[in-house]
C-alpha cells in the first residue's frame, strides 16, 4: 500500500554530491562546513551570529543557559508545541508555566500574556524568559511581545522550528529584531534538514559565544577568556560546564545544499497549502488562518473539525485514514498534558482555546514532493468521512 506521511525530506543528487565530498575529506567534524554553513543561515535570514548544533533541543538547552536561567527562575511558553519547548527550561533547573493559545493562529495569545504578565507582577513573580512558538511555520506577533518584553523585563526565545523560510512584517524569521535569540530545527520533516539537527541565530555577540562555547564542553581557545594562558599549541581551558551538542561537518554540507532549495521549497509549500484551502472551502472544516504579518513557512497545514457540524469522532477519521496509508496526525498534545507534566499540577482549564484545539486539530500531510495525486486523494478521503457525518 502507498503510504502518504505527513511530512518527509525532500533530498537530491547535489545533496547526495556534498555529503559524499565531505565523507571523502580530511574533516568528519570540527571542519570548515559547519561554519559555512552558520554564515549562511545567518546571511540568509539576517542576523549576525549563528551557531550549529546537533538538535533544536539542544539549541533551545544552550539559549535558556546563554540568558541565565536557573534555578528560581521561571520561563513561559507555549502549550501547543511539542515538549522541547518547555523542557529547555527544565534542564536548567527553573519552572515552567504556559500561556495559553490564540483561537485563530493558535500561537501564544498575545492578549493571555498580557494578562498574565500583569498578575505575575502583582505577585512579583514575573517570567526571566518567554518562548514564543511559530507553530506550522507562522510567527508569532513578535512585535507585540517584544513591546511586553521591554515593559515587563523578560527575555525572548523565538522557537522557530517550523519557521526557517517564514517571514513577520516584511522580514526573514531568524533576523532576530524582536527577540535575544531564534532557534530552527532541521529536523527530515522541517523546511530544510541535516538529518538531525538545529541552530540558534543571535544580534548578540556575547550570547554567541556562549552558545558556541556551551556546544563543546564548555572548553575555549580564546585566549582572552582563558584564566591561565600559556604558549603551548593547541592550549585550551574549559570554563563553564557545557556539553558535546555539536553538528557534524556531514550534517552541515547536507544543510548547506538545502538551504540552497529554501525559497523554493516554502513556494511549493505555499502551493500546496493553497490548494488545500480551494479544495476545503465550504466543508465542515476550519482552515488555518493566516495573520497578515506573517508569511508562513507552511511546515504544517492543521484542520479542525467545525464544533457542532461534524458528528465522527476524530480517532475514528485518524483510524480510517491511516488505514488507507494517508499520515494523518496531531500537532501538538498540549505539553501539560503529558504524564510527566501533569505531576506539576498543571489545570487544563486554565487554558481553554489550547484543550479546544487539541480536541479539533488534524495535520494532513504536506511537503514539496507530495503530488495533486496524493493530495486529492487525502482530501477525497477525509471529506468522505466529515461531509457524511455533518
Amino acid at each position: 500500500m502507498h503510504t502518504i506521511p505527513y511530512g518527509r525530506q525532500d533530498v537530491d543528487e547535489a545533496d547526495i554530491d556534498a555529503v559524499v565530498s565531505v565523507l571523502r575529506s580530511d574533516f568528519l567534524t570540527q571542519g570548515s562546513v559547519v561554519p559555512a554553513f552558520e554564515k549562511a543561515v545567518a546571511k540568509y535570514c539576517g542576523a549576525k551570529y549563528a551557531v550549529a548544533v546537533n538538535s533544536a533541543t539542544s539549541a533551545l538547552h544552550l539559549a535558556c543557559l546563554a540568558l541565565g536561567v536557573g534555578r528560581g527562575d521561571l520561563v513561559w511558553t507555549s502549550p501547543i508545541s511539542f515538549a522541547a519547548s518547555s523542557n529547555c527550561a527544565l534542564y536548567c533547573g527553573a519552572e515552567v508555566d504556559f500561556v495559553d493559545v490564540d483561537p485563530f493562529t493558535y500561537n501564544l495569545s498575545i492578549d493571555r500574556l498580557e494578562e498574565k504578565l500583569v498578575k505575575a507582577a502583582q505577585r512579583g513573580n514575573l517570567p526571566k524568559v518567554v518562548i514564543p512558538v511559530h507553530l506550522c511555520g507562522q510567527s508569532c506577533e513578535m512585535s507585540r511581545i517584544h513591546g511586553l518584553a521591554q515593559q515587563y523585563g523578560f527575555k525572548i526565545i523565538e522557537d522557530a522550528s517550523h519557521a526557517i523560510g517564514g517571514k513577520y512584517a516584511g522580514d526573514p524569521i531568524g533576523n532576530c529584531t524582536y527577540s535575544d535569540i531564534t532557534v530552527f530545527s532541521f529536523h527530515p520533516v522541517k523546511i530544510i534538514t541535516t538529518g538531525e539537527g538545529g541552530m540558534a541565530l543571535t544580534n548578540d555577540a556575547y550570547l554567541a559565544r556562549q552558545i558556541a562555547r556551551l556546544r563543546s564542553h564548555g572548553i575555549t581557545r580564546d585566549i582572552d577568556e582563558m584564566t591561565d594562558p600559556s604558549d603551548a599549541l593547541g592550549y585550551y581551558e574549559q570554563i563553564d560546564l557545557g556539553f558535546n551538542y555539536r553538528m557534524t561537518e556531514v550534517q552541515a554540507a547536507l544543510g548547506l545544499s538545502q538551504l540552497n532549495r529554501a525559497d523554493a521549497f516554502i513556494k511549493r509549500r505555499h502551493e500546496i497549502a493553497s490548494q488545500y484551502n480551494q479544495l476545503l472551502s465550504n466543508t465542515p472544516l476550519v482552515l488555518p488562518y493566516q495573520h497578515v504579518d506573517a508569511y508562513s513557512a507552511w511546515h504544517l497545514y492543521v484542520v479542525r473539525l467545525a464544533p457542532g457540524r461534524i458528528n465522527i469522532d476524530r480517532n475514528k477519521i485518524f483510524s480510517e485514514l491511516r488505514d488507507k496509508g494517508i499520515g494523518v496526525s496531531l500537532h501538538y498534545i498540549p505539553i501539560y498534558r503529558h504524564p510527566y507534566y501533569r505531576t506539576f499540577g498543571f489545570t487544563p482549564a486554565n487554558f481553554p482555546e489550547a484543550e479546544r484545539y487539541y480536541a479539533e486539530a488534524i495535520t494532513l500531510p504536506l511537503y514539496p514532493s507530495l503530488t495533486s495525486d496524493e493530495q486529492s486523494f487525502v482530501v477525497d478521503n477525509l471529506l468522505t468521512l466529515v461531509v457524511c457525518e455533518s
